[in-house]
């Protein structure tokens, strides 16, 4: 076994110490975790706000992705989801005619539209749990793939008393320009 020794000066030693000590960092940089998506926000707890602008952009892109134009969002169809929204986390009932029914509720409001769908559910937490529960059902696809519609009004509220927890609506729409 050969053992070797290095006699480094004094003067080495001391360089060699302020080279480290330049590395070393006397300040720390503290872990700051990057924030939740929006989409896996968990909107079953007061005070959770559903992102319409991401709701905007995931069914946007699933439309794109389906060769449909993409949807924004349209304040009129936002205040008519959050309405149904309400009505059906009030009474603890899923139903597109708790209040009233969804053709009545678009007539009523004005909003001339050349075609529209709505669809409901209750029970998803985050938007990404319902975007999926929606693609992944037959009719609620088809209305997210709704030919023509640019617009759309979504909403999500949490009612604690619920079994569900979390209602949601979702209005797509082909506006009517005339």
């Amino acid at each position: 076994m050969m053992s070797a020794r290095l006699r480094v000066p004094a003067a080495g030693l001391i360089a060699v110490a302020a080279v480290l000590a330049g590395c070393s960092s006397t300040t720390e940089t503290a872990y700051v975790p990057k924030e939740e998506p929006a989409f896996y926000r968990d909107l079953g707890k007061p005070g959770a706000v559903l992102d319409t602008a991401m709701a905007a952009s995931m069914i946007s892109g699933y439309r794109t992705n389906n060769n449909l134009p993409a949807v924004t969002i349209d304040p009129e169809l936002t205040r008519l989801a959050q309405a149904q929204t309400e009505i059906m986390a009030k009474r603890d009932k899923l139903g597109h005619d708790v209040g009233k029914p969804f053709v009545a509720r678009l007539k009523a409001s004005g909003y001339n539209a050349k075609g529209a769908a709505e669809n409901i559910s209750a029970g998803y937490r985050t938007l990404a749990e319902a975007f999926s529960g929606w693609r992944d059902s037959p009719p609620h696809r088809a209305n997210m793939l709704l030919k023509g519609a640019t617009k759309i009004g979504i909403a999500a509220v949490y009612t604690p008393s619920s079994k569900y927890k979390v209602y949601w609506t979702l209005i797509l729409a082909e506006p009517d320009e005339r």
